[in-house]
């Protein structure tokens, strides 16, 4: 199943990095995004989009992850020549990735 059936994603910029808010849909669902969408996951998912490394960081009160994405705008939105300098995609490309039902 596809993470737009279980969350919600918001998405922004600070300098050269990508900042992804992943939030659960329903609170019985969070445990399953903790469990399956890893940094390593977001990685493999964004590769050849970005440079660095992924972080990510629980906010299991909010039923949240947050992921931030190392050298993904090209240099940032004041000199990126990047279409989404900004990164606000990210959010939707994100909820685009699969993972199973467990």
């Amino acid at each position: 199943m596809r993470l737009v059936d279980l969350a919600h994603a918001r998405s922004g910029d600070k300098g050269d990095t990508a900042n992804i808010g992943l939030i659960a849909l329903r609170p019985r669902d969070y445990p399953l995004l903790v469990r399956q969408v890893t940094a390593a996951r977001v990685a493999r998912h964004f590769k050849g989009m970005i440079t660095g490394t992924v972080e990510r960081f629980e906010l299991p009160n909010l039923n949240a992850l947050n992921f931030l994405l190392h050298g993904a705008l090209d240099g940032g939105g004041t000199i990126s020549l990047k279409t989404d300098a900004q990164g606000k995609v990210f959010s939707t490309a994100l909820l685009r990735m699969e993972i199973e039902r467990r």
